[in-house]
């Protein structure tokens, strides 16, 4: 009887997330006053990976 061949599953590889570079996290400005001045950047969770840092598969 010959050996049998088994063969690892292939992960299908996935490309980081263009918003957020892969990292999950995305920042806005924050403007306060009236004349609306930018005083920082806030940073949230991606909403196009939700926060995974990959685009998600399409099945």
């Amino acid at each position: 009887m010959a050996p049998r061949k088994t063969t690892k599953p292939v992960k299908p590889v996935t490309a980081p997330c263009p918003p957020c570079n892969g990292t999950g996290e995305v920042s806005r400005p924050v403007r306060v006053g009236r004349k609306h001045r930018l005083v920082g950047q806030q940073t949230g969770m991606c909403l196009n990976c939700f926060g995974a840092g990959e685009i998600p598969a399409d099945d």
